[in-house]
C-alpha cells in the first residue's frame, strides 16, 4: 500500500497568522514575503521543527494552500522540506459554493484519487467532512489548526495515529 497523502494549508497550521502580531511564538522565525499588489511585503511565521516533524510522519506531502507553488519557494526552504506537489485549485480558487463547503475540499479529493489522507486546515466545517465522506472511498482525516497557534506537538499525534490506524488495516 502507498503512503497516505498530508495535505498542508500553509496560513493557519504552518503560518499562525492570527497570532498577536507583537509577539512571534516560541520557535519560530519570521520572513518577509513580497506582494505584488502591496507596499508592505506579507510577514509569515513559520517554525522550523515543523520541517522534520512532517517528514517523520510517514505521508507523502503535498500542498493544499492558496500559495500553491510559491510554497516551495518561500515555505519549504525554511521548514526543510523537498519541492512538493500540490493541488492546483485554479479557477476554483476563493469559489464560494452554496453548500457550504470549501473551495479547497472538490479539488483535494480530486487530487487524492481515493487513496487515504488527512488535511491539515484551518477553515474546515462540517460541510466538508459530510463532503468528504460522501465522496471519498477510503478513509480521511479533516484535521482543524488553530490559526493562532499553529501546528502543536498534538496535532501530530493526531496524525501519527491516523496513519498508524490505516496501517494496522
Amino acid at each position: 500500500m502507498s503512503r497516505p497523502l498530508l495535505f498542508l494549508d500553509v496560513d493557519g497550521p504552518l503560518n499562525p497568522y492570527a497570532a498577536p502580531p507583537e509577539r512571534r511564538p516560541e520557535g519560530y522565525t519570521t520572513i518577509q514575503v513580497p506582494v505584488a499588489s502591496s507596499r508592505s511585503p506579507l510577514r509569515v511565521r513559520l517554525n522550523p521543527a515543523h520541517g522534520p516533524a512532517l517528514l517523520a510522519l510517514g505521508y507523502e506531502l503535498c500542498w493544499a494552500t492558496t500559495w500553491m507553488a510559491e510554497a516551495d519557494h518561500w515555505i519549504a526552504p525554511v521548514l526543510g522540506l523537498p519541492g512538493l506537489p500540490y493541488v492546483d485549485f485554479g479557477t476554483g480558487l476563493f469559489a464560494h459554493r452554496p453548500d457550504g463547503v470549501h473551495w479547497k475540499t472538490e479539488a483535494i479529493v480530486a487530487y487524492a484519487g481515493g487513496r487515504p489522507f488527512a488535511w491539515v486546515d484551518d477553515e474546515q466545517s462540517t460541510a466538508d467532512a459530510v463532503f468528504v465522506a460522501d465522496h471519498h472511498p477510503a478513509p480521511a482525516l479533516l484535521h482543524h489548526v488553530d490559526p493562532r497557534i499553529g501546528l502543536r506537538e498534538g496535532d501530530f499525534t493526531t496524525l501519527a495515529e491516523f496513519a498508524a490506524g490505516l496501517s494496522a488495516s
